[in-house]
């Protein structure tokens, strides 16, 4: 089975990686987004997947874009594939691209389909309290994850589940389950239409999304910094500087004061929440400094109860 790869970041690695390494499938070629800038000197990096296509000596091409691309569109021709399969790439596939393998084009998504259509299935399950995710194999179409499913493979979300956690879960399970499926697909298996049911969509995440709101409950603020730690974290201010929480916990009690101010002090840093409900932070790191627990920078940070955290 001759297949392109279509993918970018770290996520996809492991789906490319095993096709690589599988036993009656030649990858013939890479497609990936153009090098970005990146780190503190900001110079031009490649993608993850192109890096991993470099390193394998597989053929790869960075178009800045598909639509309207006729030298990548022949490019894409010319490798004569049975299967694209693409893997968070980042790009619409037009048409033209989606017509051109000889049997499907493929997509592994990290949700289970119907729900979280879209950009951030991981963040948005696990923001949304959702208590289980997954991944899926399915067939590619012009509708955003639209298509139908040829397989899914389920994963617990736990009430301490971190989106760093599910990314390397779902990342090396979906790539498992592709190259079990993908056979599959070459001997005749037809993709299951999606409910029509149930259908949510994951908008990409804002940098606003990534700021507390100690108005909402102390779960949804859990699961809120969970979802983001460590990297690239979620922030709140104290006395107009920045504090990034990696870490924390729901703890029981109720408060009367103003959302996000400090309940107590002792025991970590626990703060007013909506509902009257209480967060403690466990690590942090202050804006100009390295990650510390809440105790050592309570010991320098002189903080009362009743302060306010914004």
């Amino acid at each position: 089975m001759r297949v392109v790869f279509a993918g970018t970041p770290g996520f996809s690695v492991p789906c490319l990686q095993a096709l690589i390494d599988s036993d009656g499938i030649e990858v013939v070629g890479v497609v990936s987004q153009p090098d970005r800038k990146s780190g503190r000197g900001m110079k031009l990096t490649p993608s993850a997947v192109k890096q991993a296509a470099i390193d394998a000596g597989i053929d790869v091409i960075t178009p800045e874009k598909l639509r309207d691309n006729e030298e990548a569109l022949a490019w894409l021709e010319g490798r004569e594939c049975d299967v694209l399969v693409v893997v968070a790439f980042g790009m619409i596939l037009p048409k033209a691209w989606l017509e051109a393998p000889a049997i499907a084009p493929v997509n592994v998504h990290a949700s289970l389909l119907p729900r979280w259509r879209g950009a951030a299935p991981i963040e948005r399950s696990l923001l949304a309290g959702d208590t289980q995710t997954g991944v899926c194999i399915m067939q590619m179409e012009e509708g955003l994850d639209t298509g139908g499913i040829y397989a899914c493979k389920t994963l617990p979300i736990t009430q301490s589940t971190t989106g760093s956690e599910l990314w390397f879960a779902l990342s090396p399970m979906g790539a498992e389950l592709l190259v079990e499926t993908l056979p599959k697909i070459a001997a005749g298996l037809q993709p299951e239409p999606q409910p029509e049911e149930g259908i949510t969509y994951a908008q990409k995440i804002t940098n606003e999304e990534r700021i507390i709101d100690w108005s909402f409950s102390a779960d949804a603020i859990d699961r809120l910094v969970r979802c983001f730690s460590p990297r690239p974290g979620v922030r709140t201010q104290l006395n107009g500087k920045w504090l990034k929480l990696i870490s924390g916990e729901v703890v029981s009690g109720t408060h009367k004061l103003s959302n996000g101010q400090i309940v107590a002090v002792d025991a970590g840093l626990d703060i007013a929440c909506g509902d009257g409900s209480i967060y403690r932070v466990i690590e942090l790191q202050p804006e100009g400094k390295k990650a510390m627990s809440a105790v050592d920078f309570l010991r320098g940070a002189q903080l009362k109860e009743a302060d306010k955290l914004s």
